[in-house]
């Protein structure tokens, strides 16, 4: 019997001394328990069988194993758990050889390095994502990789995750060679090798790990200083240290620590965001028709307008840069052939393929150059006057059909459309800076926009890799809304006797990347500063002002690193706090009667994450967002908070709608008008209901 199907997902051919196994499990053959089991079965019966010389193990489909199956987390694992399969291969008392195409990630590399040879297939990208999940290598990864490739490069794929190229794997002694072809014909050439004896097998408890006790150090020192409010990478150096024992210990020891991180609050956090990512743009506004996206114009070639073009180019899109002076236009020129060049550095994009895209790129003057294109990007000053002159001029200009987007942080989206004959044809697409970089994308919905521009928006978002997130108008959207109101509690806490470095290193140790000074001086302290003289006259009376510090470290002109000061000086790189800024508190407080007092790191954290999650609920309350998980979305790629928390709301599960409650109440006995229990908040309270729970129901 040449051919025998084991299940659904798994089938055996025999070809003389040769044995292949084919995993077929579309789209991306996910280590599902068909597909455990079924080659638990095909490795068992080929064993008890003894007649083939050599078991090839390759995969239909366009990627071999590319890791779990994601319809599987969460739930109650079934045997055979992975790692006792792989051990099982390893074990086989047939060689096994992995035929490896495509991508082999997590689950899938692990079943490589378990076989006793690897080949790849031109193109074979392989990888150790668990990292990015709150989570490490947990069947052999750990143990296998560094009896192959030395301490040193395993901890760089276990840590950071990336994905390795087949040269790099080679390099590495990850797979024994690359071969073209098929992985049918290459599985069958390659186990043909093993039995003449051109292609060697081994088993990797038979290799020794050479010790690199100067690796592990540095590698822990390195994570106790930038990453000690993290868990799972410093489980990873624990366990890599493990490999150079015997296979069978470091093995248990990798097991004990990866069920360890498994019981985490940072895995669950990593695995929302994991899924929230994927389900935000799962919503029937991003779905259905959409408008051409051939030739996008871009108005503004500041920073933002720069960043946003150069986002479109490097997605294919042509562009037509507009600026109303040379100067600007030349600036702007400038600054996305910087970006690219900086892409070439990086080693992301080829000095030619840079050329053709910066050809895509057609700078003009006039905005008569817009006539012809499918979609206008306004990035231009956050003014309302200029941005409705600009309006009403492409309303006049553009081609019917043609969609005209804002890139506005703040201002209203519906009042803009207004300017035009064409409403429905108005959106917010609201980019984040620098543009070509970051990856959140707020597509703002207007009360009269199409559907069809709608989806338009989430094309766009997937076309340029960007993480689409729907908001409806208000000031500021979701982002920039939450943003302005829990920002008032920084500077509550600085206004009260908190320093801005000490709210900053707080707020660090609780895992962003920067306090919210640092991102003031480097988003520019300018930007808050018109947006508060803005909203000037519809101040609520009975509000206490926050912005009284910030205002006045503009009026000196510092409005961060553009300038050279702000809350920090950055003279000399790396930032300082700024001397001058503490006089600036201490006359403030004076002015206000305000007797400083201590605040500790935990008080910090839980009074700004606390009026980060009010604001986010009454967000979630009012239909601003049309889920929580949209706002963690939001926050996790446009604000940089920490992604093992899993975004404000997921967060605010963590610590429990009572205790929140019971918090704002506190709270509000220095300041009601400022703090307030929102009635979503109030009623889950009451419930015993969660954010998760609105997830499940939206």
């Amino acid at each position: 019997m040449p051919t025998e199907k084991i299940n659904e997902n798994i089938m055996i051919e025999r070809k003389g001394d040769i044995a292949l196994i084919c995993i077929d499990n579309p789209p991306v053959n996910a280590f599902g328990l068909a597909v455990r089991k079924g080659l638990q079965d095909a490795i068992a019966k080929l064993n008890a069988e003894g007649t083939a010389k050599v078991i090839a193990i390759y995969c239909a489909g366009r990627t071999f194993v590319a890791g779990a199956d994601i319809k599987e987390f969460g739930k109650p694992p079934q045997p055979p758990a992975l790692p006792d399969l792989l051990n099982e291969v390893e074990a086989s008392a047939i060689p096994v050889l992995s035929i490896m195409h495509g991508t082999a990630l997590g689950g899938g590399l692990e079943l490589g390095i378990a076989t006793h040879a690897r080949v790849g297939i031109e193109g074979l990208r392989v990888g150790l994502p668990e990292i990015h999940l709150g989570l490490l290598p947990g069947a052999g990864g750990t143990q296998r990789v560094p009896r192959l490739t030395g301490i040193p490069f395993a901890l760089d794929m276990c840590l950071s995750g990336r994905q390795v190229g087949a040269k790099e794997a080679l390099e590495k002694r990850l797979i024994d060679r690359i071969d073209a072809g098929t992985p049918y014909d290459v599985a069958l050439q390659a186990a043909a090798d093993v039995i003449s004896g051109d292609l060697q097998t081994r088993h990797t408890d038979q290799i020794d790990t050479t010790p690199d006790d100067k690796a592990l150090e540095d590698t822990a020192a390195m994570l106790k200083a930038k990453q000690a409010h993290l868990f799972a990478p410093h489980k990873v150096v624990e366990a890599v240290a493990a490999s150079t024992g015997p296979l069978t210990e470091g093995l248990a020891v990798e097991r004990k620590v990866f069920m360890d991180a498994m019981q985490t609050p940072q895995r669950a956090g990593m695995i929302h965001a994991f899924f929230g990512e994927r389900a935000v743009s799962n919503i029937p506004e991003a779905k259905g028709d959409t408008r051409p996206l051939d030739k996008i114009g871009v108005i503004g070639g500041g920073t933002m307008g720069s960043g946003i073009a150069t986002s479109c180019l490097l997605s294919g899109i042509p562009v037509r840069l507009i600026e109303v002076a040379v100067e600007g236009l030349e600036r702007g020129v400038n600054t996305i052939t910087k970006n690219l060049d900086g892409a070439v550095s990086r080693g992301k994009l080829s000095a030619d393929k840079r050329d053709a895209t910066l050809a895509m790129l057609e700078p003009s003057l006039e905005m008569e150059a817009l006539a012809d294109v499918d979609l206008v990007i306004e990035a231009v000053f956050e003014q309302m006057d200029v941005k409705k002159d600009i309006f009403g001029e492409l309303d006049g200009i553009c081609k019917k059909g043609a969609i005209l987007a804002s890139n506005t942080s703040y201002l209203d989206i519906n009042e803009i459309a207004d300017c035009t004959s064409r409403s429905e044809d108005v959106i917010g697409l609201h980019f984040f800076s620098p543009a070509h970089v970051m990856r959140l994308l707020e597509i703002v919905q207007g009360a009269k926009t199409a559907p069809d521009v709608l989806a338009t928006g989430f094309a766009l978002a997937k076309k340029l890799k960007k993480v689409g997130v729907l908001a409806q108008v208000c000031d500021g959207f979701i982002g920039n809304r939450i943003l302005a109101h829990y920002g008032k509690t920084a500077s509550y806490l600085v206004l009260d006797g908190a320093s801005p470095q000490q709210v900053d290193n707080a707020l660090e140790r609780f895992g962003f990347a920067m306090g919210p000074h640092k991102v003031g001086d480097l988003a520019g302290l300018d930007i808050g500063w018109m947006t508060r003289k803005r909203k000037a006259e519809t101040r609520d009376p009975n509000e206490r002002y926050a912005g009284d510090v910030a205002d006045r470290i503009c009026e000196n002109g510092w409005f961060g690193r553009k300038t050279g000061k702000g809350y920090y000086v950055y003279d000399a790189g790396a930032p300082v706090p700024n001397e001058a800024v503490a006089t600036i508190i201490d006359e403030v407080r004076a002015a206000n009667g305000i007797t400083p007092r201590q605040f500790t790191d935990e008080e910090i954290v839980d009074r700004y994450m606390t009026a980060m999650i009010v604001e986010a609920a009454r967000v979630v309350e009012d239909g601003t967002a049309k889920r929580p998980l949209d706002v963690d979305m939001v926050f996790l790629f446009g604000y940089g908070f920490p992604r093992h928390r899993g975004g404000p709301l997921h967060y605010a599960d963590t610590i429990g709608a009572v205790e929140l409650v019971k918090r704002i109440e506190t709270y509000a006995k220095e300041d009601p008008n400022y703090w307030q229990v929102p009635d979503l908040l109030r009623k889950m309270a009451a419930d015993a209901t969660s954010f998760a729970d609105l997830n499940k129901e939206a």
